[in-house]
């Protein structure tokens, strides 16, 4: 989603100061966003930000705060007080991946409230347009016939893009050769110089070279096809073994446990409001995403189930890290 998304922050028109009732901070407030400027997790901080401060007529400011796959930022978040003065910009990883993975995480699920969803989208499998595979059965056929031989490639360990195909190997009770990277550019390159055997990434990554048929694309990751690419079956519509899954790339709001709850309604409405402007919906949609609008209660069972479901995925292949 990031090099479109970082259009959209420009093009944001900001209404005016509320009129409604409601709680409303008295001083300046902080989003910080567990990531570097520029991908979709600072983006999307930086849309609430915009949103935020033109509704209360305050500074609204994000603070990047990278580093050690989101759980720096996040610790800040975990630490600051509960006043509606710090709110967290975060992600599938650091808020639902990170709990299984890391041994020595410094947080809990706990101590972050989800306040408001943002935005999610699919991952969507691809092949090397030379490979005769060419729907699902024939890919399971494919990796069944050479049992770890066939070679995927990653952003790196622990991430999404990993543990997706690592879910449907394990349903597909199949094998494969993982291979990371440092980003999906170069992840990339390798599948379209024929290196690698499969890809799992964003849709939003690798939709232009499906479009130029450089890429195959076999499946999308989420529950329903995607209106960008109609033809291209949902995983889940495939295949039996394969009619729980799914999978989002997803990002929303958090604040330290403890906010007061006409706080959390209050940020959740704005943002809500934020997600139903027409401008907004249309943009997400030309990127593959649709806005992950829900109340404080829907994101905290969203979350919850999402770090249920990876736990579960890590716990199974045996995959632990050390943040150090």
């Amino acid at each position: 989603m990031r090099r479109r998304l970082a259009l959209a922050a420009p093009a944001l028109l900001l209404v005016g100061p509320a009129r409604g009732q409601g709680w409303r901070p008295a001083q300046q407030v902080r989003i910080i966003v567990p990531a570097a400027a520029g991908g979709t997790t600072d983006i999307m901080g930086r849309l609430c930000a915009q949103h935020l401060q033109a509704r209360w007529g305050l500074p609204v400011v994000v603070e990047n705060r990278a580093g050690a796959g989101g759980t720096i930022g996040t610790l800040e978040a975990v630490r600051a007080r509960p006043d509606g003065t710090t709110l967290l910009s975060g992600n599938i990883g650091p808020q639902a991946i990170a709990y299984s993975l890391f041994r020595d995480l410094p947080y809990r699920p706990e101590q972050l409230l989800p306040v408001a969803g943002q935005i999610r989208g699919p991952n969507v499998l691809v092949v090397n347009a030379a490979t005769p595979v060419r729907s699902m059965a024939e890919f399971a056929a494919w990796l069944r016939a050479e049992p770890g031989r066939v070679s995927y490639g990653s952003t790196g360990v622990g991430q999404s893009t990993h543990l997706t195909p690592v879910w449907l190997l394990q349903l597909l009770k199949a094998q494969a050769i993982h291979v990371p990277f440092r980003g999906s550019a170069p992840a990339q390159t390798e599948l379209l110089a024929g290196n690698l055997g499969f890809l799992v990434d964003n849709l939003t990554g690798v939709i232009e070279h499906i479009r130029s048929g450089r890429v195959r694309a076999l499946a999308v990751t989420s529950a329903e096809r995607n209106a960008e690419l109609p033809e291209v079956p949902a995983l889940r519509e495939t295949l039996p073994e394969l009619a729980r899954f799914e999978v989002n790339t997803w990002f929303g709001l958090f604040a330290p446990a403890g906010l007061p709850p006409e706080v959390v309604q209050a940020v959740n409405g704005e943002i809500n409001a934020m997600l139903d402007q027409p401008g907004m919906r249309q943009r997400f949609a030309q990127l593959g995403g649709v806005p992950l609008r829900l109340s404080p209660e829907g994101f905290a069972d969203w979350v919850r189930a999402e770090t249920e479901k990876w736990r579960g995925v890590i716990r199974t292949e045996g995959l632990q890290l050390d943040l150090g």
